[in-house]
């Protein structure tokens, strides 16, 4: 139940045992005009600031479950927040905001010791508490670390280093150790401010339709009431949890060649996933694709009969789209026709540069635009006879484009969203739950129209903050915002400079994606200088165990699975959601999978050792039978090896125990 206590003359609001605003000024309104500019996807944001004014509270009503608070600026103007609990959920509400202030900034109660996670996928920082990050989505930047050689080339050859808060799937929501979540319905920038111990203080560019709190037993049950809030995935259908789904290009006799290659070397495929099945654009960043969202007969000779063929030995094809098309591309003219494209400030189309080509964007606020964009997705890539695709982009939405039906400001975080609902549409008006689809780019929308997200476009290296490490961080910033289905490119995507990707990456990604609910290669943006997994019989044995392991993982997965979709708790997740100890809040190198298997990937390279702790329990080593108790523990890790443990008297024991029977080979290089 909320109540509004005051204590020597200071304004508390709580619920139950949580306070949560602590300070009779909690309230900041503020005048600002924002300066953004936006290069391939990355925005540069200055929000000038000219006015400021603190309001206090004056007055509060309690009516049942309902406060209204009087609060009254420096310069005597009004304004009123609602605070109503409403089926266990807090709903703050503003009901009276001076007009003239455009920039709205409130404080939550924080306390010393206290761990917030969330806001989407971020890929550097796990606990979040002592930064602060905007709510915007944007390309996630190369590199993302200042202080970084990959970032610094970025920046001075194309502007695209990015920072530790550049995320393509932000999102305004935080999950707090105390043991409440704060949700902001709201899709206009913000800015989340974790740096001072007292308060979170949060700034919004548009006031929230409502700002939404719950607080539950544990963070577990905590993550669940946010689930029940924002919505539950689809399940995953079941063949795309076994076996590889392999990522290629080149036409259509290398897939064949890369089929029967895969054969000899007895390695499970669970689809071909082509990107490129529309044709290629070679650019300077290197192997880019068409934009005209059909079939490349030319490319792909007698694809629509390979595709069949290859289903009857249970091998389905993949292919790749996104909501932007190539300015002398056949959709493009027919969007042009129908007037579906978004315009420019003198009424034009407007064309983006996605790097030496350009795109129109189609216009989702326009409803014969998403729908007619839907019927691409159902004649082109479902009707075809593709199973699955990549639904890229979502992020790029220019700020200062024009949309028939809405500010594109206010529209940009909220793009993700739409395009999920689109492709999440025309999915189930063909009532084809056999599908799937991955994005990389999300909001609050994704847990309920996006079937599996990826990772996005990592570096092809081992680095914290863009490569192997800030996989495995993503996904666990992801689990605390109820988004449960997540994977990434094995091996890493990004090759520029001097980065390239080595056959020992290659391996020690695929160890670690064997423990998550879908396995994918890719080839990464330049091919030909990086590790491929057909390049070597070593990596094709390594896959074909490695496969097998994930396979034998099935029966459980597919529970974990239903678990999501029943409950909104991740596949992958902190430790902490079932061992809820402080010494687990900033471990972002190891996870549960599930509730039964603890898994710790070897993330450093030419390492062959990691430490590894345990919590209270009694754990077995998957691979070595040795038994283990709580505590910090130095564990070896070969190739093929992870330090990954089951629980002794788990239900699933028996079946992580006939793991270790699988034949491992002995691999070097």
């Amino acid at each position: 139940m909320i109540a509004v206590k005051t204590i020597n003359d200071t304004t508390r609001i709580c619920s139950d045992n949580l306070t949560l605003i602590d300070s009779n000024q909690f309230l900041t309104l503020k005048k600002g005009k924002a300066d953004i500019d936006m290069h391939l996807g990355n925005f540069f944001i200055e929000d000038n600031i000219d006015c400021v004014n603190a309001f206090n509270i004056v007055d509060s009503k309690i009516i049942n479950s309902e406060i209204t608070l009087k609060l009254e600026g420096e310069n005597k103007e009004k304004a009123k927040i609602q605070i109503e609990e409403v089926d266990d959920f807090i709903k703050i509400r503003f009901l009276d905001l001076p007009k003239e202030y455009n920039r709205i900034t409130i404080r939550f109660k924080a306390e010393k010791d206290e761990a917030v996670f969330g806001l989407g996928e971020q890929f550097s920082y796990f606990n979040l508490r002592g930064k602060s990050f905007p709510i915007f989505t944007s390309e996630q930047g190369v590199g993302r670390n200042k202080n970084t050689e990959i970032t610094k080339l970025a920046d001075e050859s194309m502007r695209g280093g990015g920072d530790y808060y550049t995320t393509f799937y932000p999102q305004p929501t935080f999950v707090s150790s105390r043991k409440y979540f704060i949700h902001c319905d709201t899709y206009a920038y913000s800015y989340f401010d974790f740096e001072n111990r007292d308060f979170h203080e949060i700034t919004f560019w548009q006031a929230p339709k409502e700002i939404v709190i719950a607080s539950a037993p544990s963070i577990l049950k905590t993550v669940e009431k946010l689930s029940s809030y924002l919505g539950k995935q689809d399940l995953l259908p079941k063949w795309a949890i076994k076996g590889l789904s392999l990522g290629i290009q080149g036409g259509s006799d290398y897939l064949l060649e890369c089929v029967d290659k895969a054969k000899e070397h007895d390695l499970d495929l669970n689809s071909i996933w082509i990107q490129d099945w529309e044709g290629i654009n070679i650019t300077s960043f290197g192997k880019r694709l068409r934009w005209d969202w059909k079939w490349d007969q030319e490319l792909y000779p007698s694809l629509d009969q390979i595709i069949d063929k290859l289903e009857r030995i249970n091998i389905k094809m993949m292919g790749y789209i996104n909501p932007y098309v190539v300015k002398d591309g056949s959709l493009c003219k027919i969007a042009v026709e129908k007037d579906f494209l978004a315009k420019d400030k003198n009424g034009n189309n407007y064309f983006v540069d996605f790097g030496e080509f350009n795109c129109g964007i189609i216009d989702f606020t326009i409803e014969e635009a998403f729908n007619w964009y839907k019927e691409v997705i159902k004649e082109n890539l479902i009707k075809f006879g593709l199973s699955g695709w990549m639904a890229d982009f979502g992020e790029y939405l220019p700020t200062d484009c024009y949309l028939k039906n809405g500010d594109a400001l206010l529209y940009h975080n909220k793009w993700p969203g739409l395009w999920a609902k689109l492709n999440w549409e025309a999915c189930h008006e063909l009532e084809r739950d056999d599908l799937i689809y991955f994005m990389r780019a999300g909001n609050a929308m994704s847990q309920k129209y996006c079937k599996l997200i990826w990772a996005g476009d990592q570096n092809v290296d081992f680095s914290e903050d863009d490569g192997l490490k800030s996989v495995l961080t993503s996904a666990l910033s992801l689990s605390t915002c109820a988004m449960g289905l997540h994977h990434s490119d094995i091996g890493g995507y990004t090759t520029l400079f001097h980065l390239k990707r080595s056959q020992e990456l290659l391996i020690r990604w695929a160890e670690m994606a064997t423990f998550t609910i879908f396995m994918r290669t890719h080839e990464g943006n330049r091919p030909e200088v990086n590790h491929q997994l057909m390049d070597s019989d070593t990596s094709l044995d390594a896959f074909s165990y490695l496969i097998k392991v994930h396979n034998a993982l099935f029966d459980y997965l597919q529970y974990l699975n239903e678990v999501n979709h029943d409950r909104g708790i991740s596949i992958q997740r902190p430790i902490f959601f079932h061992y809820e100890d402080s010494k687990f809040f900033n471990i972002k190198d190891q996870y549960l999978l599930g509730d039964e298997m603890l898994v710790a990937p070897q993330l450093e390279e030419k390492t062959f050792s990691r430490k590894v702790i345990l919590p209270d329990d009694t754990w077995i080593h998957l691979f070595t039978k040795k038994q283990y108790g709580g505590g910090e523990f130095e564990i070896k890790t070969p190739y093929l090896m992870p330090a990954v443990f089951y629980k002794k008297n788990g239900r699933f024991s028996n079946l992580f125990s006939k793991i270790r029977n699988i034949n491992r080979p002995y691999i070097e290089f």
